[in-house]
């Protein structure tokens, strides 16, 4: 068998990767990556590394993103030249406003089949622009070599220091790796040897006085940190439905009127924010005011600035001190009344067995309507809510579900994810199945589910297709299928638009038959229309992928 000079970069690469904390690998194919994949195949075939084959490579970026987020250390996502590389700007994007480490790995032609008409190639090398912590243009093997790229590149996306100057924020850096023909030829031995990705030294902390009226606001991503500066402090915390914070004795329900009225969000004096928020208006008017001091534990790619002061700050403390208990007691009284309970009322024991036939049949008919009750947006937000723990894992998508997630639902220690970076409805399924891919990796339990509106089902429905030798995850896709984009109804634009226009461009309307496309692809299907039936499907669940739709009105 031949060797070739781009085979043996290949596997010293993907070598190096695995040495420095690299576990899973999604895989686009293509001729001129081929090198690259063989190695990694051949890597996996040891054991040393997880592949995952994807055949849309925007399906593949997001996988790699979710597997990312879930891990806490770059995943890579590998393609061919051309626009392969294009789709995983996406991915990338994300990314880096999110502060999740990746790695992009990018086949391409050698400089010389650069910008002359050569097939299937375009000007790759710094494609993904300001979205990288850093990109990388690698030698052509046999005119250099790609010994000490791994480290670097891991280090960067863990938060180390580079180009964009951004040192302990995570992101996606670009590598791109450019090979002459032969394109492979027989994998050479080299020594394997896991290892564990390298963190960033912790900055000092920003201390945080006790001093000013305080609360604490999370938001994606923001995670336990924000639960524990809060309670440090004694402060209210206002912690997003996705921000995996939403838990403790300070958390503050229904934070969107509370923020509004003039005795509480009116005096606030200072906010520290972990995440990014991006849920409310009325979280966007407390952190745009002059007047408030806004400190910001920085976590993505750009800094959290609305209201032109905000202090940025890698992590913070809370100095010792009295708190202020008045503060924290007039936010928590306020919370107690803002509470939503929509749990079902428990049945009417001494009713169903009254031997008086009127005061049976009103228990009977209370039991009936129960269990007969329509699900609304509501219901099915806190339906899935109630169905998930600790070892499982809640992703939303960027729908109006989640807005309504965020209003009714109550404290519960969950992890959560969403892409909230930019809160685009890409990639939402892809993101899921890479979490659920590394949460339960090693079989560990759990079910990871997913709750999004139809339009961002129907966006990533690529993400549906996986290959039949892989493992299967545990994936409950829950979809509130209203038939269109109701999201806008609610926006500006569904009070000036001619219904008609707002149909058409906006609402987007459809007639898809989830169940047929669930079908096509391998997964189980359930429709549901009422709570109970729902908690059933939710809790008793098949294993491996189900797809439940629930219809809503619009």
């Amino acid at each position: 068998m031949t060797t070739s000079p781009a085979t043996d970069a290949a596997a010293s690469l993907i070598a190096d990767l695995i040495g420095h904390g690299v576990r899973d690998l999604v895989l686009s194919p293509g001729s001129r990556s081929q090198a690259l994949a063989l190695a990694a195949v051949h890597a996996a075939n040891q054991g040393h590394l997880r592949v995952h084959v994807r055949i849309d490579e925007r399906v593949a970026g997001f996988t790699a993103l979710g597997l990312s987020r879930e891990t806490g250390v770059p995943a890579v996502v590998l393609c061919t030249s051309g626009t392969a590389a294009a789709n995983l700007l996406p991915a990338a994007m994300e990314a880096f406003h999110s502060g999740v480490p990746l790695l992009l790995l990018t086949a391409d032609r050698p400089p010389e089949l650069r910008g002359v008409g050569a097939n299937q190639a375009t000007r790759q090398p710094g494609m993904f622009g300001l979205w990288v912590r850093e990109q990388i243009d690698a030698p052509v093997p046999g005119d250099g070599d790609w010994s000490g790229i791994a480290p670097h590149a891991v280090a960067v996306a863990m938060g180390a220091d580079a180009a964009h100057g951004l040192p302990g924020v995570a992101g996606p850096v670009h590598l791109n790796l450019p090979s002459r023909e032969p394109l492979s030829g027989e994998i050479p031995t080299v020594d394997i040897t896991p290892g564990e990705a390298p963190k960033p030294t912790p900055a000092e902390p920003f201390v945080i006085g006790r001093g000013p009226r305080t609360v604490v606001i999370a938001g994606a991503d923001a995670g336990a940190d924000a639960e524990e500066i809060a309670h440090a402090g004694s402060w209210p915390l206002i912690a997003e439905i996705v921000s995996g914070a939403r838990f403790g004795r300070q958390i503050v329900h229904g934070y969107r009127a509370l923020l509004s009225d003039d005795e509480l969000g009116g005096r606030i004096e200072r906010v520290v924010v972990l995440g990014h928020p991006t849920l409310s208006r009325e979280v966007t008017r407390v952190l745009s005011r002059t007047d408030v001091e806004v400190i910001a534990v920085r976590r993505g790619g750009e800094e959290l600035n609305l209201n032109g002061r905000t202090t940025p700050a890698a992590s913070v403390s809370v100095a010792s001190g009295p708190a202020d208990r008045e503060w924290l007691g007039a936010w928590l009284t306020a919370s107690a009344a803002q509470v939503v309970d929509l749990s079902e009322r428990a049945p009417d024991p001494d009713g169903l067995a009254s031997t008086d036939p009127a005061e049976r049949r009103d228990a009977v008919k209370a039991e009936l309507a129960a269990v007969r009750r329509p699900l609304d947006r509501s219901f099915l937000a806190d339906a899935v809510w109630r169905a998930t723990w600790p070892h499982d894992r809640l992703v939303f998508g960027s729908s109006r579900l989640v807005r309504v997630a965020d209003t009714v639902l109550g404290g519960k220690k969950v992890p959560v994810h969403a892409n909230r970076g930019l809160a685009g409805i890409d990639g939402t399924i892809a993101t899921a199945t890479g979490i659920a891919l590394a949460s339960q990796a090693g079989g560990a339990p759990g079910i990871t589910r997913v709750l999004l509106g139809d339009l961002a089902f129907l966006h990533d429905v690529g993400a549906l297709l996986l290959p039949p030798d892989e493992d299967e995850p545990r994936l409950q896709v829950i979809v509130g299928n209203d038939g269109g984009g109701t999201i806008f109804d609610g926006l500006e634009v569904g009070a000036t638009a001619d219904r008609a226009d707002l149909d058409r461009a906006f609402y987007t309307p459809h007639t898809v038959r989830l169940e047929q496309l669930a079908l096509a692809y391998g997964w189980e299907y359930q429709r549901v229309t009422t709570r109970t039936a729902l908690d059933q499907v939710l809790t008793t669940p098949a294993g491996g992928r189900q797809l439940i739709e629930v219809p809503l009105a619009r």
